[in-house]
């Protein structure tokens, strides 16, 4: 997954891990305990969301992406497999918003950066939509919803729970669900949801 890479964006992925080690004691991007499975926790568990990305052309917006987690890696990743795809993250908090964009610019990456909260956003029409750790399954379907553009995908990784969230989400959200297991923890997977409406 990480090993079908090119030798720049490897490089770009080591840069970015460089940055984040450096910020991180400053605005607490990831749980300082995480930083030593970095590549692991963190960038492998992100790069196998963009592994289950199927509309290279269309626009991916990342939701709460926080300390860059999946959008910068799936940005740098997309950078050299799908060049087309336009990648916004979405980060209400400003100082992680400055980090996203620090990297964006040292890594050459292409990627916009939104300081804002989701619910206040204009509809992106976007063909992805991503979120890692940010809400239950119900409030990102709400998100997925206004943002999705027709025929759009949800990709959200969800933890040990994710059948009992699937449940409680189905009480309010109708959408068509197929879950593949993660390869960084036994117990996660990455749920793909598409055609996703009001009950």
């Amino acid at each position: 997954m990480m090993d079908d890479v090119s030798r720049e964006t490897m490089e770009r992925l080591e840069l970015y891990a460089a940055l984040l080690k450096k910020w991180n004691p400053r605005i607490n991007l990831v749980s300082k305990s995480t930083i030593p499975e970095l590549w692991t926790r963190h960038f492998l568990d992100s790069a196998q969301i963009f592994d289950l990305y199927d509309d290279p052309d269309g626009g991916w917006l990342d939701i709460g992406s926080g300390g860059g987690f999946p959008g910068l890696v799936v940005a740098i990743l997309a950078a050299e497999k799908a060049p087309t795809t336009r990648i916004t993250l979405v980060e209400s908090d400003r100082r992680k918003a400055t980090f996203l964009r620090q990297v964006v610019r040292e890594t050459g990456i292409s990627a916009q950066v939104l300081d804002s909260r989701i619910q206040e956003l204009a509809s992106q029409g976007a063909s992805t939509i991503s979120a890692r750790a940010l809400a239950d399954l119900s409030s990102l379907c709400a998100f997925a919803a206004q943002h999705l553009s027709s025929g759009g995908t949800a990709l959200f990784p969800k933890g040990a729970t994710w059948e009992k969230e699937v449940s409680e989400a189905q009480k309010l959200w109708r959408f068509d669900l197929e879950a593949t297991k993660s390869v960084t923890d036994p117990a996660a997977v990455i749920l793909k949801l598409r055609e996703i409406a009001r009950v």
